[in-house]
């Protein structure tokens, strides 16, 4: 009771800075070091599509990776990036955008083979060649497995919620950085083993399996920071009375960022591949029963 309580008061003062206009004073995030290789990594997938593709740029795997981008360049560049520095709940939503939008969409595009077209035919074969020669690696085999990228996602997520971690960011442009690289590099590679280039090699049934238990671990990390009497990191005192909220207000709201939405989409995304697993086990056994039925009628010679 206490704690939503605590929400209902937190969501009714969160409104205030709004009326007052305060969002509109936080400044968009100019920094070269994002800006910079976001605008290459649009200029060379757009030069790749436009080559393979003759100038037509429209598809829906086209439309996946710049819309991914969009919500990529938002989550780094808009007003919520630098109030990330001044409110947990923030924060949250730049990640979730990451993890739930940017990653996912840029994934189901597979841009690494649309960038290579960037490249004049003879450099492309080279760059082609440089890349096949590093997914060979045992290193690169491993991570992109399944498991492997599975692991890899939660343990950044869990990791960079560690306080002593997560305030570190708040410190450092250099480790915050590392922070969003390590949940957006293995989001992407989650979403790819799930629909990407592993896809295939895992079938429907062992990727509702994973989506389940992501959503199970992303949401028990979003329910103890909602439920917790503690304040996890104190670096937000200073700022967020400014906000109409308190430490553990702005917790509270930013572990509800983390549970409901994260749990949502992947228990929907977990009931469409459990679905899909349904539909295919149900084909092959139809499949099965036929070729039983034929091989029957081709040994009974009446």
């Amino acid at each position: 009771m206490h704690v939503l309580t605590s929400i209902s008061t937190a969501s009714a003062s969160l409104a205030l800075p709004l009326e007052k206009g305060s969002l509109w004073s936080v400044p968009w995030n100019w920094e070269p070091s994002i800006v910079v290789p976001l605008a290459l990594l649009l200029v060379v997938y757009s030069l790749g599509a436009v080559r393979r593709d003759r100038w037509s740029i429209v598809g829906w795997r086209h439309a996946s990776f710049f819309s991914g981008w969009a919500a990529l360049a938002l989550a780094l560049t808009s007003p919520v990036h630098e109030l990330g520095e001044q409110l947990f709940i923030a924060h949250m939503l730049q990640h979730e955008i990451l993890i739930l939008v940017s990653a996912p969409l840029i994934s189901a595009a597979h841009p690494a083979a649309i960038c290579l077209w960037a490249f004049a035919p003879r450099r492309r074969k080279c760059v082609g060649s440089w890349i096949h020669g590093v997914e060979s690696t045992w290193i690169i085999k491993f991570i992109t497995r399944p498991l492997t990228a599975w692991l890899l996602e939660a343990l950044a997520l869990w990791i960079w919620h560690v306080p002593a971690f997560y305030q570190a960011t708040l410190t450092s442009n250099w480790v915050h950085a590392a922070q969003h690289l390590s949940f957006f590099l293995t989001a992407v590679l989650f979403w790819s083993a799930l629909y990407g280039a592993g896809r295939s090699a895992m079938g429907y049934g062992t990727a509702t399996l994973y989506v389940f238990g992501t959503a199970v671990h992303c949401s028990a990390l979003g329910a103890l920071l909602t439920f917790s009497a503690v304040v996890w990191y104190p670096a937000y005192a200073a700022t967020t009375q400014s906000w109409g909220l308190t430490p553990l207000e702005d917790q509270q709201l930013g572990g509800l960022i983390m549970w409901v939405p994260t749990a949502v989409v992947f228990v929907l995304i977990g009931l469409v591949l459990f679905a899909r697993w349904i539909v295919e086990a149900g084909s092959r056994q139809r499949h099965s029963s036929l070729q039983a039925v034929l091989d029957t009628a081709k040994g009974d010679p009446h």
